[in-house]
């Protein structure tokens, strides 16, 4: 991993200081001209064009688009009983944690007879994406189904691409992988769609033959995918336009570099373009980490393809700093996907986090957990759009409206502040709207 120097000088600040940092090229604006066509031919030809595309880019020619009610019944009676344990105990924390997110209708009295109510109401129908490319993501299943679900969504969609034979799946068959399929199962969702990449997002915002146009889409994908939802955006719903995943890891000499190694290696498997960036005080732990990473790299998976070119990327680096004050401001100015604090009194400087997409506090809640069975959610903002924006929630499948609520005396005694208003405004209609209601004798004029 490349070593990026920031100690002695003092560090600069917003933009300046984001430049310094390790970043992966993601081009979205370059891919959206790229999937424009796509999405316009899923718009004319539905259908049609779908199976056309899972031909081209998973190798799979579709019999249907809508998976089988009796493949998804099947999946789960074939899964591994612990794997369908494992999912079953997912399912329950993000239950558990999703649940407490849902908002109540609250009405606020502003004065007698006069009150603004915010009622919560769930969006009608969404798409959801779950992953099939380089892995297959049940646990992302999981994650865009629960909140959706506890937030009363009542039409709940999901596409996942057709698995090529790789897979143990008949070619003709074209499904999605059937431990996607089987988590489907576990959670209810007899809705789902052999359709990935930027097609699935164009199913769901167009609609097809078989299916109906959805309000929103969510979910994490390739840049094909974020370039299909920039497409969209605007004609649905989108949670946010996902780039390569994550991990910014605040340590100091307390941390053990062997969990250190072992977390920024768990994200560079995902993707040669994964982020792993450790902020670190501590010569002798960068010195200890990288030293440690030899040995995990040699002994795990995916290494040549995902895991080398990850870490050896322009992404990835080893950040120095003068103290854990100044890697603070180092990982709030990156807004990481994933921050871990590895730190001595790792709650207090967690508590000091103000850009981040989830924080994993001391050497016991690794980001592998967050993945699968925290309870907390895995749809998280990358990028640095922590900066500004939210991971997957219940509150993601909401709509606050506002129920406006006056008798004649309340609107009385406002008439002529709002009449006042508009004509600052250079509206005078709009005052004209209250004075209609007076006999055009606005009270209090």
């Amino acid at each position: 991993m490349a070593r990026i120097d920031l100690r002695g000088d003092a560090l600069p600040e917003g933009p300046a200081l984001r430049d310094l940092l390790p970043r992966a090229d993601f081009d979205v604006s370059a891919a959206l001209e790229k999937v424009r066509p796509i999405c316009e031919a899923v718009r004319h030809r539905g259908d049609a064009a779908l199976i056309d595309y899972a031909e081209k880019f998973d190798g799979v020619r579709l019999e249907s688009v809508r998976v089988p009610a009796q493949a998804l019944t099947d999946a789960l009676e074939q899964l591994d009983p612990a794997v369908r344990e494992a999912l079953e105990e997912s399912i329950r924390r993000a239950r558990i944690v999703h649940r407490e997110q849902r908002r109540t209708t609250h009405t606020t009295q502003v004065v007698p007879g006069g009150s603004v109510t915010e009622k919560w109401v769930p969006v009608d129908r969404v798409g959801l994406y779950a992953p099939g490319g380089r892995s297959v993501y049940p646990s992302s299943v999981i994650m865009n189904v629960v909140p959706a679900q506890e937030a009363g969504v009542e039409s709940i969609a999901l596409a996942s691409p057709a698995q090529a034979p790789r897979f143990g799946n008949d070619a003709a068959g074209g499904l999605p992988h059937p431990t996607i399929l089987a988590a489907c199962a576990l959670l209810g969702i007899d809705e789902v769609y052999a359709a990935g990449g930027a097609t699935a997002v164009a199913m769901f915002a167009y609609g097809t033959e078989s299916c109906p146009p959805a309000n929103m889409v969510t979910g994490p994908g390739n840049i094909w995918v974020a370039a299909a939802k920039r497409y969209f955006a605007g004609r649905i719903g989108i949670d946010a336009e996902a780039g390569p995943t994550e991990i910014a890891i605040l340590a100091d000499e307390s941390a053990d570099p062997v969990h250190v190694a072992s977390d920024l290696i768990s994200q560079a498997e995902h993707d040669p373009l994964a982020a792993a960036v450790l902020v670190t005080d501590s010569v002798a732990l960068a010195d200890a980490v990288a030293k440690e990473l030899e040995p995990q790299v040699a002994a795990t998976k995916h290494v040549e393809d995902r895991i080398v070119p990850a870490l050896g990327g322009r992404q990835s680096a080893i950040v120095l700093v003068d103290g854990v004050e100044e890697g603070l401001r180092v990982v709030n100015a990156y807004g990481a996907e994933h921050l871990e604090i590895q730190t001595a009194d790792a709650h207090a400087v967690a508590d000091r986090v103000t850009n981040a997409g989830a924080v994993f506090v001391g050497p016991w809640a690794p980001v592998s957990l967050g993945d699968y069975a925290a309870g907390s959610n895995h749809v998280l903002p990358t990028g640095g759009c922590a900066c500004h924006s939210s991971g997957l929630s219940v509150q993601s499948f909401l709509r606050g409206i506002h129920i406006v609520d006056y008798t004649r005396d309340a609107l009385a005694e406002v008439a002529h502040h709002v009449v006042t208003l508009a004509e600052a405004e250079d509206l005078p209609a709009h005052g004209a709207a209250v004075k209609a209601r007076f006999g055009w004798k606005v009270p209090g004029k």
